[in-house]
């Protein structure tokens, strides 16, 4: 068993004692907190597990775990800096979600609590008398109706024998038959004449687990059966029992075609009567068995099976039970009980939690790997740019991580419990990235929402918002960030009314921004916003040295991935990955582990050279080579010059590629948008393939 020291008593940290005492395979020994009379410390004191307000003291190697619930990133560090080595501290989100998931935990508590009063509602409310036995014969289950109709108290009754109440009875042959009584006339000792269903109970593994009866008391309505003969006018009567009641109800003849249903059935599933009477017990299932066919196969009934019913899927559970008269089967009777508000409702909080974790970003600078020079004073700029609010200005090729430092900047900042949301500006079109930004008032569009809708940056307020790919912006949205980034304040598509916002702007790019505002396709005065502070990520082949501690670190997802085990790399293996130029950076790096890994037999611990595919640096590739011999007026403008060399550029790489755009995009290490630009620019649009 392993030990556990709690640090922080607040709720939190009482919420994560509580769940602990109920493992047998952790062992609270400690308690820790200023706060004397915080809820953690009285309930551990209640336990007797020892408490103290400073968790140094009780720090020891026989520590297993440290649950930090504090919330307090100093006390995060000096634990982690004091505890033993095989000590596993666990920080204090955990106590927040903790807390969480206990409230959650009690509301559902809560839930049940009222669902259950509510079967017990029905189950007394009902005029008909129910009894339930188990297979010993002891009453188990008895409604008021059956005790009033009996003549005894419900709690004298629960407990004893079935004959301790009703000598005559039949449910202990029914246990032993285990055949089903439909409609059996019986006199109670009172002299009460009465309809009772007796049924055994037996689950789908075929073992018997008790017997119930259904009855009614037919006293009154025998002597009404004396003067009334008119068999139509009892029909109406039955009928008109049937379609009272709030559960839907469902009857089929013996060949499964459906001749009965009542109003409620028609609420529930959405399909009338014309669409079941007559037909196969099959056409009101959209997902799932008829479990009319099914009882009527077995002639056993069954209970809680989950189904879909109806054009809209509804989703219920349904009991099915054989009606056998004179030991003839003559059909079933199914009763749905609808149960998909409460499916809804899980559907639902399960979206606001996957909403919840797409808002959060998910690491920090201890996740980036780096102890170049190089590196290092990236990072250290990253850390400078957390503290301050102005705009940051992620540069590096794609692979860099650039979008990793985005995440660690957001956390290390004041804005780290606000939101952060992710948007990148190249995978959506200029009209669609335009309204997912700043949102749209209704009727702003043809297809657009009733109400209208929030746009990232309302989305992202008090928090973070990171631009990926800034340099893909068309001049338009350009226009509307410089704005946001100015006056704080955005309009949304179709709206008048600016709304003020507070959103921290992280940027990131991979192109060369400086030459797109030669070229005319970024702003020169959005530039200066975006360059405030601008930070170099460096490619990996200037800092080929952390490549070995790269790929012990991918190595370890890469082994959570695929399910295996492998232990690191080869001097050989390093010394192989160091030679090559790297052109797609650490992306690149995890794509040639993984590949490597996929190869490699289960019994080999290592990667070594032959695992991995054959390097060749793009630079050494005769497909990317191009020649242009560029000849002009030495008057001609150098901005002419160079979109002349420019075009013949592209239009060589694209004929390399036989025209594909894509291919010739790749090659030129520009996104296909921008491709499209410039063909379009220098008049090339028709040259060539998707």
């Amino acid at each position: 068993m392993q030990t556990v020291m709690i640090v922080g008593a607040g709720k939190g940290g009482a919420a994560i004692l509580r769940i602990l005492q109920e493992t047998e395979m952790l062992k609270v020994v400690a308690v820790i907190d200023r706060n004397k009379s915080a809820p953690g410390i009285v309930l551990a004191q209640k336990l007797n597990i020892s408490t103290g307000d400073d968790w140094r003291v009780f720090l020891t190697p026989d520590i297993d775990i440290v649950i930090e619930a504090t919330g307090n990133e100093q006390v995060f560090k000096e634990i982690r800096e004091k505890r033993h080595k095989t000590t596993v501290l666990i920080p204090g989100a955990v106590a927040y979600i903790t807390s969480k998931l206990m409230e959650e935990k009690e509301e559902l508590i809560s839930k049940l609590r009222d669902e259950t009063y509510k079967h017990d509602l029905i189950f007394n409310s009902t005029h008909d008398g129910m009894i339930v036995i188990d297979v010993n014969s002891n009453v188990m289950l008895l409604n008021n109706s059956a005790a009033r109709m009996i003549g005894v108290s419900k709690n004298s009754v629960i407990g004893k024998h079935i004959y301790d109440c009703i000598p005559a009875s039949k449910l202990p042959e029914v246990l032993h038959s285990r055949a089903v009584e439909i409609n059996q006339e019986f006199i109670l000792d009172n002299g009460r004449k009465i309809i009772t269903t007796r049924i055994p109970m037996v689950n789908e593994s075929g073992l018997l687990m008790g017997a119930f009866a259904v009855f009614k008391d037919i006293t009154e309505v025998v002597n009404l059966a004396e003067e009334i003969t008119n068999l139509k006018e009892i029909q109406t009567m039955l009928e008109a029992i049937i379609q009272s009641s709030d559960d839907a109800i469902s009857v089929v003849d013996e060949d499964g075609r459906g001749i009965l249903i009542n109003r409620a059935y028609t609420r529930i599933t959405g399909l009338e009567q014309d669409e079941i009477i007559g037909k196969p017990a099959t056409a009101d299932i959209s997902e799932g068995e008829s479990m009319h066919m099914k009882v009527l196969t077995t002639r056993r009934p069954v209970r809680g099976v989950r189904m879909k019913l109806g054009p809209n899927n509804k989703d219920v559970v349904v009991n099915v039970a054989p009606v056998i008269v004179d030991g003839k089967l003559k059909g079933s009777v199914g009763v749905v009980h609808d149960v998909s508000e409460i499916s809804q409702l899980t559907t639902e909080l399960n979206r606001a939690r996957h909403i919840i974790r797409t808002l959060e970003a998910k690491y920090s600078f201890e996740d980036i790997i780096g102890s170049s020079e190089e590196m290092e004073f990236a990072i250290e700029q990253a850390k400078l740019g957390a503290k301050t609010p102005a705009t940051v200005l992620l540069r590096g090729e794609s692979g860099t991580g650039k979008e990793l430092f985005a995440h660690a900047i957001h956390n290390a900042s004041k804005r780290k419990y606000n939101k952060f949301v992710r948007v990148n500006c190249a995978a959506l079109s200029e009209n669609l990235l335009e309204s997912e930004l700043f949102g749209y008032e209704e009727g702003a569009f043809s297809g657009a929402k009733r109400g209208g809708k929030k746009g990232l940056f309302e989305e992202a307020n008090n928090g973070s918002i990171f631009l990926d790919e800034i340099g893909e912006l068309s001049a338009g949205t350009q226009a509307k960030l410089l704005r946001v980034l100015q006056e704080h304040e955005i309009t949304r598509v179709g709206g008048i009314k600016p709304l003020t916002i507070d959103v921290r702007v992280i940027a990131a790019t991979n192109v060369n921004l400086e030459k797109g505002i030669i070229n005319g396709t970024f702003r020169e005065d959005l530039y200066y916003r975006l360059n405030r502070m601008p930070i170099h990520i460096p490619p990996l082949r200037l800092r080929k040295q952390d490549i070995q501690y790269l790929s012990e670190h991918l190595l370890y997802k890469i082994n959570q991935d695929y399910g295996r085990n492998v232990e690191g790399l080869t001097v050989d293996a390093i010394n192989y990955l160091m030679s090559y130029n790297w052109p797609g950076n650490v992306r690149e790096l995890e794509n040639i582990l993984g590949r490597a890994i996929i190869f490699m037999k289960f019994q080999e611990k290592l990667i070594d050279v032959k695992h991995i595919q054959p390097l060749k640096n793009i630079d050494q590739k005769e497909s990317n080579q191009v020649t242009i011999q560029l000849s002009g007026d030495a008057n001609e403008p150098l901005s002419d010059l160079v979109e002349r060399y420019e075009a013949k550029v592209i239009s060589k790489v694209l004929a390399n590629h036989s025209g594909n755009k894509t291919l010739t995009a790749k090659s030129l290490g520009i996104s296909l948008r921008s491709l499209y630009y410039k063909l379009e620019k220098y008049d090339l649009a028709n040259n060539g393939t998707q």
